[in-house]
């Protein structure tokens, strides 16, 4: 189904996007290139993970639309917004470019991000919380297959639902809220993420990798993730005053949670915008 937005441009300071996964099936790019079309931001954090260099190895998957998105990323780059690329898993080859700036798109292994109040967020995939990758990589692919056979049924779902005329829904983000142990593995995973912030001197951290968009305050720190392209296709944005928003960003865009992030912020629940 084709996004259906307004295409009024959309301003912000700051942007975050995360696990694209282009060059893999299930990446929505059509959701993503629509919202970078009437993308006007100072600084796009490209949070990891934006290429599935994964999956290419196995099944090269490299359609012109996803082409189309790195151009634009790159065009922007060109006409003055700060680029900062951070490699995640997936597109861990790129870490060899870690310290390189290409003029306004730099690479970095993470960064620490000054909000406009002043607040400093640290800013990396996650990849190094997950214990599964960090100290078991084989059972990481175990799991990425699970994954990838849960997302072939979810096209499948979604394609019945925009006959219908349903919106798009994440039937991954259904299952990982079901699922006991992945719930654990999230609360785990937050705070591995803050406590990497704490150690720092910083105000809280904002990352990816795990495909759960949230916006809260774990264990007295701020922690934000901007989801993902594949399941949730959300993204979060800074304004000019510093205010947060976790966005949705499909056939029928929506604000997800919003707020300063001087105050406590939860987004307890998975995105589900299921009709």
């Amino acid at each position: 189904m084709t996004p259906q937005s307004d295409k009024r441009p959309l301003k912000f300071r700051s942007v975050f996007i995360s696990d694209v996964h282009l060059g893999y099936r299930s990446c929505r790019v059509e959701f993503l290139h629509d919202f970078l079309k009437q993308l006007d931001t100072e600084y796009l954090y490209l949070v990891g993970d934006i290429v599935d260099l994964w999956s290419m190895k196995r099944n090269f998957y490299w359609p012109q639309e996803h082409n189309n998105v790195l151009r634009l990323i790159l065009s922007k780059a060109k006409q003055g917004t700060k680029v900062i690329y951070i490699p995640g898993n997936h597109d861990e080859m790129f870490r060899d470019f870690v310290g390189h700036d290409f003029g306004n798109l730099q690479v970095r292994r993470n960064a620490v991000h000054t909000t406009a109040e002043g607040r400093k967020l640290l800013v990396l995939h996650g990849d190094e919380f997950d214990g599964a990758i960090k100290c078991a990589a084989w059972l990481g692919l175990v799991g990425h297959h699970a994954y990838e056979l849960i997302l072939s049924l979810n096209r499948r779902v979604n394609w019945l639902r925009g006959k219908l005329g349903f919106p798009y829904w994440s039937l991954a983000a259904y299952l990982k809220s079901k699922a006991q142990t992945a719930v654990k593995y999230i609360d785990r995973f937050e705070y591995s993420a803050v406590d990497a912030a704490r150690r720092r001197g910083l105000d809280g951290v904002l990352c990816g990798h795990i495909h759960r968009p949230k916006m809260a305050e774990v264990d007295g720190l701020h922690y934000m993730n901007c989801g993902d392209w594949v399941e949730s296709c959300t993204t979060l944005v800074e304004d000019h005053a510093g205010q947060f928003t976790l966005m949705h960003w499909s056939d029928r865009q929506s604000i997800v949670t919003a707020g300063s992030i001087r105050e406590e912020v939860r987004y307890d629940r998975p995105v589900d915008h299921a009709a």
